[in-house]
């Protein structure tokens, strides 16, 4: 597994865009689990 260094911007960016896409998915009855996993990640 390959770590990566990100600086605070680059990690809210990451996390703003997850946000959105989990609300995408949640509008179109899609299932958001990968994409909570994901957060939940870049949250830690």
């Amino acid at each position: 597994m390959t770590k990566y260094k990100l600086t605070y911007d680059e990690t809210r960016i990451i996390i703003l865009s997850l946000i959105e896409l989990k609300n995408q998915l949640i509008r179109e009855g899609r299932y958001t689990d990968a994409v909570d996993e994901l957060i939940i990640k870049f949250m830690q």
